[in-house]
């Protein structure tokens, strides 16, 4: 593949300009963060293009923003934040990507790595056997119609009402674990049905449960608020969306989309960037449907909490209150909200669109919880499957200068069916079993797509995002055992 051949101007070592006037129609710059070796694989994958596309988008403020783990999506990069104005801007499907509110969920626990090392095996068949993970797996909830409409409405609230839970985890999820607005009536029946039976399920792709050791604190003020207080205490990761739910709903939406961009006369240098006003009907009836995915989403990820806790405590004989088994966050990776920022001086309610992209709010913001006031929102930001994590917290700058945005994990260098063609799945299975990672998965093929090699270094990505101010690193964490979906 030829190298992107467009204009890119350093405006420091960790932030690169592509010029509004690369090509005609943008209406704004595009801001790509990344360092020096980042960008040439940036450039190969044509990925700026994409991010001049999104700069296109009528109503669009400021500028269309790529993280550093920014790689190839449908119209937008994944990795790719764009904020349009309530006013005369736009919602696009392909800004929030088809796995609607994909996003990772961090437990914390009073147990040391000593304490899970011995019983790993046992714990990991144990998680295994009891969320169900892997292409097209069904659910152990059997839903009825209205309560699918229910949990659409409710939320994580609707698994907390049925004891999967606690008020303490919906504090501590990004909006409570309830986005408002969510209209069941514009949920196709064929969303429905794909719904129903897949609720409570890790689902396939680079979805995964993970037991992970802390291996360093860089601020011990800032993890000890959110329970972390040493080295190699054993935390928990949980990295699911809303399944085959919001893939349809993203699919029968782009498709009423694509009609709407000829009837409002949206001019959009890329077809996939289908897109509809906001205040539009096509526009209010996508931001109701995508409510419905992302509470599913969070259902979903809610109802794994509790079997993990489950989990844990037949192993262990003690209960889930012993063990300490606390939520620390829950975030979104793929969604598009209503937001109050500042532009140009001026107080604005934007529709911002994070695609593979983290909120990162600072302190003191009035949308994170009352315990995280002084430090900050966490960010969660989970690496490849064979190397390890990082905990951060958001910025004041990130509010300036991302729409309080970050990035949202290693970010892919080989799409998936090319690390399938380059990487055998045994190897890769192989070669954590060396670094004492115990590993179940259904598919020992499907290792391959998440082998380290198909990722970005995330030290690299999180190097970018610390460096550049975006968000501040709190911890790193390494996987002890992993069940890949």
């Amino acid at each position: 593949m030829n190298q992107w051949q467009g204009k890119l101007i350093s405006l420091d070592n960790y932030r690169w300009q592509i010029p509004q006037d690369y090509k005609e129609g943008m209406n704004v710059p595009g801001i790509i963060y990344a360092n020096q070796e980042m960008l040439s694989s940036i450039c190969k994958e044509q990925t700026p293009e994409q991010v001049a596309n999104v700069a296109s988008l009528p109503g669009i403020v400021k500028y269309a923003l790529a993280m550093p783990d920014i790689h190839w999506g449908y119209g937008f990069p994944i990795g790719g934040v764009a904020a349009t104005n309530l006013a005369n801007g736009v919602i696009s499907p392909g800004g929030v990507g088809y796995d609607i509110n994909c996003g990772v969920r961090m437990l914390c626990t009073n147990l040391h790595e000593n304490d899970v090392r011995p019983r790993i095996q046992q714990l990991i068949n144990e998680l295994y056997n009891n969320v169900p993970s892997g292409l097209g797996s069904t659910g152990k909830i059997k839903l009825s119609q209205k309560e699918l409409k229910d949990l659409m409405v409710e939320g994580a609230h609707w698994a907390v009402k049925m004891g999967m839970g606690s008020n303490d985890d919906l504090e501590a999820t990004e909006e409570k674990g309830c986005l408002k607005g969510a209209d069941p009536e514009k949920v196709s029946d064929k969303a429905v049905k794909r719904g129903i039976p897949q609720m409570g399920t890790l689902g396939s792709g680079n979805h995964f449960l993970e037991i992970q050791s802390v291996k360093e604190i860089f601020d011990a003020h800032a993890a000890s608020i959110m329970g972390i207080n040493e080295i190699e205490q054993v935390v928990i990761l949980i990295h699911t969306g809303s399944r085959g739910f919001g893939h349809q709903i993203c699919t029968d939406h782009l498709h009423i989309m694509e009609k709407a961009v000829a009837q409002y006369n949206l001019a959009l240098p890329d077809r996939q960037l289908a897109c509809a006003p906001i205040t539009s009907r096509e526009g209010k009836d996508y931001m109701a449907a995508m409510a419905c995915a992302a509470n599913y989403a969070w259902v979903n990820r809610q109802c794994i909490t509790h079997w993990t806790r489950e989990s844990f405590s037949k192993v262990f004989g003690r209960s889930a209150e012993e063990l300490e088994i606390s939520q620390i966050y829950d975030v979104a990776h793929n969604i598009a909200k209503i937001e109050k920022h500042i532009v140009n001086g001026q107080s604005l309610q934007l529709c911002v669109h994070r695609k593979g992209a983290t909120r990162s709010f600072p302190p003191g913001h009035e949308d994170i919880p009352q315990r995280y006031k002084e430090i900050g929102q966490p960010v969660l930001i989970p690496g490849d499957m064979g190397s390890c994590s990082f905990i951060a917290v958001g910025t004041e700058r990130a509010m300036g200068e991302t729409f309080g945005s970050t990035c949202h994990g290693a970010g892919r260098v080989l799409s998936r069916s090319a690390a399938k063609r380059n990487i055998k799945g045994e190897d890769v299975l192989h070669e954590m079993q060396n670094r004492n990672i115990t590993v179940r998965t259904g598919d020992i093929s499907s290792l391959a797509e998440e082998a380290s090699l198909a990722y970005k270094d995330i030290n690299s990505v999180i190097d970018v995002v610390h460096q550049s101010g975006i968000s501040r690193k709190v911890a790193r964490t390494v996987p002890l055992g992993v069940i890949k979906g």
